[in-house]
């Protein structure tokens, strides 16, 4: 066995159906007396329930939370919770939301809890997102991981079914990219094929039958070892493909992360074997990125980037982005090489393709 370091995360985790109800507790448990609760505009009236459980320790809704964390919505959010005299944040929502969050602690130290929706696992992460002017800027900061999550599978239940599956596949890409990353380790490495086996198998139960609390348990437990996953490794080309997929044409985050998985699994898992056979044994499959894809169009995700409305002239602006960018990667990356992928990825071309 090769030499490693781990660190263990330090935040609480309150896993099961109804948690949320034991919202109060949670705020005293980190030491809070009063929050503000931010989530998306969607999600609001989720938002007013969350802040109806907080009692007299709920100070209102924020819900303008939005993708890929804007600037502008960080300065908005930070003056009403200053304005409202809150010491703490409380995120309800997917990866939108709790992202709005960490950007929030970023800038003013406030710790946060987050209450997922999604299966992003963004709240298992010290990592952040800011977009300033079309530019996506991403890093890793101590102060945003969530000081306490609640893992409730019945806050998901609702969750549309082409939601559900293309946050599924996003968290999966963060098991992937961990299991090749430069500092993963054994502990990582189970917790990563835990999480894409959990998920392969929990997506298509959810889609058969949305309201089957277990499949959504499953899904969400999940998730949770996907994100840890996310949040103890370096990501690789995927992740800085999306970064810069969602930063610059605005595309939906966990659709992308869905549709350029399989392509980047085909191209770097051939220069990952320890990798493949966790992927392959997790699949099923000798051929993982194909895997995935099928999976993924079976329960009706988007076959293309052309079809999440990247324009095709947008290719060459992505391959200057990544390459004058440097990040950990199993393979090598040559301009060549992400033209093929992202054109592949464009067209939505079979993953095994010649790209490779």
């Amino acid at each position: 066995m090769h030499s490693f370091a781990y660190e263990a995360q330090p935040m609480r985790v309150r896993f099961g159906a109804g948690a949320i109800d034991e919202l109060a507790d949670e705020l005293t448990a980190i030491g809070a007396t009063k929050a503000v609760v931010i989530t998306t505009p969607e999600q609001r009236e989720l938002g007013e329930r969350v802040n109806r459980l907080l009692g007299a320790a709920g100070l209102g809704v924020y819900p303008h939370a939005t993708m890929h964390v804007p600037a502008s919505i960080i300065d908005d959010a930070l003056a009403f919770i200053r304005g409202a005299g809150a010491d703490a944040v409380l995120c309800a929502g997917g990866g939108s939301t709790t992202g709005l969050g960490k950007a929030l602690a970023l800038r003013s130290d406030l710790p946060i809890i987050a209450v997922p929706t999604t299966y992003a696992g963004s709240e298992m992460t010290p990592i952040w997102g800011i977009t300033d002017d079309g530019v996506k800027r991403t890093g890793r900061d101590e102060r945003v991981l969530p000081r306490s999550v609640i893992y409730d599978p019945e806050l998901t239940v609702g969750l549309p079914v082409a939601i559900s599956v293309t946050s599924g596949l996003n968290a999966v890409a963060h098991a992937v990219e961990g299991l090749y990353a430069p500092d993963a380790s054994p502990i990582i490495s189970l917790m990563a094929a835990e999480g894409v086996d959990k998920m392969l198998d929990a997506l298509p139960a959810v889609v058969t039958d949305p309201a089957d609390l277990d499949a959504r348990a499953d899904a969400l437990y999940a998730a949770w070892l996907c994100g840890a996953t996310l949040g103890a490794t370096t990501m690789g080309l995927h992740h800085k493909l999306c970064h810069i997929l969602g930063g610059s044409f605005n595309l939906p985050h966990a659709e992308t992360h869905a549709v350029v998985l399989p392509y980047v699994m085909a191209y770097n898992l051939t220069a990952a074997p320890a990798a493949r056979e966790a992927l392959q044994r997790a699949t099923g499959s000798s051929d993982p990125g194909t895997a995935v894809a099928k999976l993924g169009r079976d329960l009706g995700v988007p076959a293309s980037l052309s079809e999440l409305g990247m324009p095709e002239d947008g290719i060459a602006e992505v391959v200057r982005q990544a390459v004058d960018s440097p990040y950990s990667n199993p393979r090598e990356v040559t301009e060549a090489d992400l033209r093929g992928l992202l054109t592949a990825a464009y067209a939505g071309d079979d993953p095994s393709g010649d790209y490779r």
